[in-house]
């Protein structure tokens, strides 16, 4: 492709392609602290492109792809080129990844353990992770967490994190002086604004951690606890996975390992002052 950078994040390499500098452009400003994949070799490609060559410079669109892709995703406007670039990396390891079984949750880490958390869109789970990195937690990721099948260890991930709406004005209240990727109004999730985990998580993101603790937060509710047993935990993390039926017996032992050894909770919570006391006590406890 006509402009092209390349970027690991964690123990995933990409090389991302793009018919347009500004997205390669922004990618390299926010990604700068990050190292380029090993041996020079991506695991990924990842391609922006316009479907018809009037579509990149006439009202540019932005159509995403790789190695692996959705024939009838819809484009986005250039403005938010960042934002297709990113979905194209989550396309790609959504599909392609199979050396780890891939948990749609966020993940942070104390001590070398892993504190996982999933749930359905809206459950701020990227920003209760967001939250804890500020306050010491060592960030593996907002997205996917990454499930070693032979050694039942967590890898980070720590991609840039997507902060949506009013989670934007609350990061930017909590670390002033981070540093944000460009405000995406009106994409199909509403507002957008990327957070670039602090200097801890890219420096560490080579370290997997054990995982200790699993959590379901939902927000919007009153402050709530109860235990998950692991039958249950099971069922949400393969609705959470998106490769566990391709990992096949691999994925099968992996989850379970992870369900007997690993406590679980469900989490309601009204605020995020509330929730980040609820997780500092569980953790304690667990």
């Amino acid at each position: 492709m006509r402009h092209a950078t390349a970027l690991r994040i964690g123990p995933i390499g990409f090389r991302i392609g793009s018919a347009w500098l500004a997205p390669i452009t922004t990618l390299n400003d926010l990604y700068r602290d990050y190292p380029k994949p090993e041996d020079g070799i991506p695991d990924f490609n990842v391609h922006l492109f316009a479907a018809r060559p009037w579509r990149r410079v006439l009202r540019p669109s932005v159509h995403i792809g790789g190695d692996f892709v959705i024939p009838d995703a819809a484009p986005l406007p250039l403005a938010q080129g960042l934002l297709a670039a990113e979905m194209a990396m989550n396309l790609q390891m959504a599909l392609g990844q199979r050396r780890y079984l891939l948990l749609h949750a966020s993940a942070v880490a104390r001590d070398g353990q892993a504190l996982l958390m999933t749930g359905l869109s809206g459950a701020g789970k990227s920003t209760l992770a967001a939250l804890l990195m500020a306050r010491g937690w060592r960030l593996m990721g907002d997205e996917f967490a990454l499930l070693d099948p032979v050694t039942g260890l967590v890898h980070a991930f720590p991609r840039l994190i997507s902060l949506k709406n009013q989670a934007i004005a609350v990061m930017e209240r909590a670390l002033p002086d981070a540093r944000f990727g460009p405000l995406l109004r009106g994409t199909p999730k509403g507002d957008i604004r990327h957070l670039v985990p602090d200097t801890r998580a890219i420096a560490t993101m080579a370290e997997p951690a054990e995982p200790r603790l699993i959590l379901f937060p939902s927000y919007g509710f009153a402050a709530a606890e109860r235990e998950v047993l692991p039958s249950e935990t099971f069922v949400r993390l393969t609705q959470a996975s998106t490769n566990y039926v391709a990992l096949a017996e691999r994925g099968f032992d992996a989850l379970t390992r992870l369900v007997r050894s690993v406590p679980a909770r469900a989490l309601d919570y009204p605020d995020t002052a509330t929730a980040l006391a609820q997780v500092e006590r569980l953790w304690d406890a667990a």
